[in-house]
């Protein structure tokens, strides 16, 4: 259980929780296996174009809703591969992706279903820990980014494929 140098840096003297959990495939596993909603997991979906990359920073029982970014971002986005998160986040387990696009240098946007909750938990940048802090801190975390409705929840009912 190893929290990515750039999450540390960014967390400093905030406080904060660090949850361990068994090593897991996706976020919605990490929170089956940590024992808390994934409604309150913040999910970093990173998206790239010509122009470069961003975060959409959705609730972990969400998918990004990529035709109405587009739209609303006049780019045509679409998914980073994993060379390139590999890349954008060389501190980090391939595939656990911190939900902290500031930290890592991203235009980040934030869908408002995360603003509902009292706390957020994010990736730590392993597979086997969240790190846990109030949605105010997480905010101060951010600092200004675009917040909005960028993405719909999940059918629970449908297997969807987890992260490498």
């Amino acid at each position: 259980m190893t929290m990515a140098t750039t999450v540390e840096r960014s967390v400093g003297e905030r406080t904060y929780e660090l949850v361990p959990h068994p090593y897991s495939h996706s976020t919605n596993e990490a929170a089956q296996l940590a024992h808390v909603s994934g409604k309150h997991i913040a999910k970093g979906v990173v998206l790239e174009d010509e122009d470069g990359y961003l975060m959409v920073v959705i609730p972990a029982t969400h998918h990004v809703e990529l035709n109405h970014l587009r739209a609303m971002l006049q780019r045509d986005v679409g998914l980073a591969t994993e060379p390139e998160l590999e890349r954008l986040f060389p501190d980090c387990a391939r595939g656990a992706v911190p939900a902290l696009g500031p930290a890592y240098g991203l235009e980040t946007l934030l869908d408002e279903a995360l603003l509902e909750a009292s706390e957020v938990l994010f990736e730590a940048g392993d597979h086997e820990s969240l790190v846990r802090m109030s949605t105010h801190q997480f905010m101060e975390l951010l600092g200004p980014v675009q917040q909005g409705v960028f993405s719909h929840r999940l059918d629970p009912n449908v297997h969807h494929r987890p992260r490498h």
